[in-house]
């Protein structure tokens, strides 16, 4: 089994696919009115499906972003800047990763993480000309104040927890479940040292940011998540569909 695709309503399909080909270096496949936007590994696709339109982030909602990893988010965040996004300044941040933040056209928004902290980039990391060519939608990110019931449902589904990462100056930790037999390099789920390795998988993963106790609201333009090799389909601890995919 593999998270297989990220499912929005978007106002559409059409013209937000076009940003996702052309501004991130993704593949676009037509669904009838939807379209599947995505990198050409074992990661998971968007599917964007029409519907949408007035969609509007805030720090109380359920959904937060996908994050994409690359190998030089400078060299990305550069030709992103270049062709006419706005795009934040990358950093580091705290012992997590070195990274930065943009948002669709539709206001969705997007992670760009490097594969290694700030300082332990290789010089020549990436191909000028192609910062996208080994991205990969790394994490699909949600929130909860209850990650026990997360942790029970993605263990039923057959995930595993690869890494728990601790944000205290801001109140929250990160958990991190994926579809795989892969070992962390340190057998301690807190370690740092799995931090960069995570980064690297070619797979994607849910990322929940945990803050205990807090309510948040659903997304109506989230629709799920789809599962390759899931014969029903079901909701997570949530509420919100899980399908087949």
């Amino acid at each position: 089994m593999r998270i297989a695709a990220l499912c929005l309503r978007v106002a559409d399909p059409v013209k937000l696919a076009e940003f996702y080909q052309n501004a991130l270096g993704m593949t676009v496949k037509a669904e009838g009115a939807n379209r599947r936007v995505g990198y050409t590994g074992q990661d998971a696709d968007l599917l964007l499906i029409p519907g949408g339109g007035g969609y509007n982030h805030d720090r109380g909602q359920r959904y937060w972003k996908i994050g994409i990893t690359v190998p030089d988010v400078d060299l990305a965040q550069a030709q992103l800047r270049d062709q006419g996004f706005q795009v934040g300044s990358p950093h580091q941040f705290l012992d997590i990763g070195y990274m930065c933040h943009l948002s669709d056209p539709e206001g969705f928004s997007i992670e760009l993480l490097q594969h290694d902290f700030k300082d332990n980039r290789l010089q020549v990391a990436a191909d000028p000309s192609a910062p996208f060519e080994k991205a990969c939608i790394g994490q699909v990110t949600l929130r909860t104040g209850d990650i026990g019931a997360e942790d029970a449902f993605c263990r039923e589904m057959g995930m595993r927890l690869l890494s728990i990462q601790d944000v205290e100056p801001y109140g929250f930790d990160l958990h991190f479940y994926a579809f795989s037999s892969d070992n962390p390099p340190e057998p301690d789920i807190w370690s740092v040292k799995n931090r960069e390795w995570l980064w690297k998988r070619p797979y994607t993963t849910i990322e929940f940011q945990h803050i205990p106790g807090v309510q948040f609201s659903n997304v109506p333009d989230y629709l799920g998540i789809e599962v390759a090799g899931l014969m029903q389909p079901t909701k997570d601890a949530f509420g919100d569909p899980v399908l087949p995919g």
